[in-house]
Parts: structure tokens; C-alpha cells; sequence
């Protein structure tokens, strides 16, 4: 699975999933360039490059994702994280998804932790 993870991200969360899995393909939405973009840019590269959008806002992003899928836009899915969940059941959920998921699973779909 291919990650993108959005600008405002907790960092602390992006080194726990790499230093759990170090293979894991994740990319920061500064390291692609895309530093202040809009969320219309944010989707449509992570459209383009099939790329699940990891991010904290609920606020903003959801609305262009759904706008996107309601105008027959790809939109490779969103894993929105509650900022204030503890880090180690923000770890093992994402790392759950991550295993129990196939390429293109989450096309057109928000999903939101925690899990349970």
C-alpha cells in the first residue's frame, strides 16, 4: 500500500510507522512538493499516484475527497486519525489496515480511527 501523508501530519506517528516498517512506501506531502498546496492539488496527486492520504483534518479535506468522487474523480482514499489518540493504538491500527488491505481497497472511501 502507498501512503501519502498530508502536511500537517503528527510527525511522531510517520517515524513510528517507519520504524516499525521500514519498507513501508510513505511519502510527506513535502517531500513530493506539494508544500502549501490546496487539498484539490493534495487529492489530485494522490490520485495520480494511487496514494491512500493520511492525514488529521476532518475539517477541509473530506469535503474536496467526497467532492472528487461525486464528480467520477479518482480519490484513492483518506485514513483520517483523531489528533489526540495515543500513538501506539494510532501505530497498530494503521500497521492493521496497512496488512489487511489490498492495492486499491480504499478507492473512494474516508476511513477514520480509532477502529474500534
Amino acid at each position: 500500500m502507498k501512503l501519502l501523508v498530508d502536511e500537517n501530519f503528527r510527525g511522531t506517528i510517520v517515524r513510528g510507522l517507519l520504524r516499525r516498517r521500514p519498507d513501508l512506501d510513505l511519502v510527506r506531502v513535502p517531500d513530493v512538493g506539494l508544500t502549501g498546496a490546496d487539498d484539490p492539488t493534495i487529492l489530485a496527486w494522490a490520485a495520480t499516484e494511487g496514494r491512500l492520504v493520511l492525514t488529521h483534518d476532518a475539517a477541509t479535506l473530506i469535503g474536496h475527497a467526497y467532492n472528487r468522487v461525486a464528480a467520477g474523480q479518482a480519490m484513492p482514499g483518506i485514513i483520517v486519525v483523531h489528533q489526540d489518540l495515543a500513538i501506539g493504538s494510532v501505530l497498530d491500527d494503521l500497521l492493521l489496515l496497512i496488512d489487511a488491505s489490498h492495492e486499491g481497497e480504499w478507492n473512494g472511501r474516508v476511513i477514520y480511527l480509532p477502529l474500534r
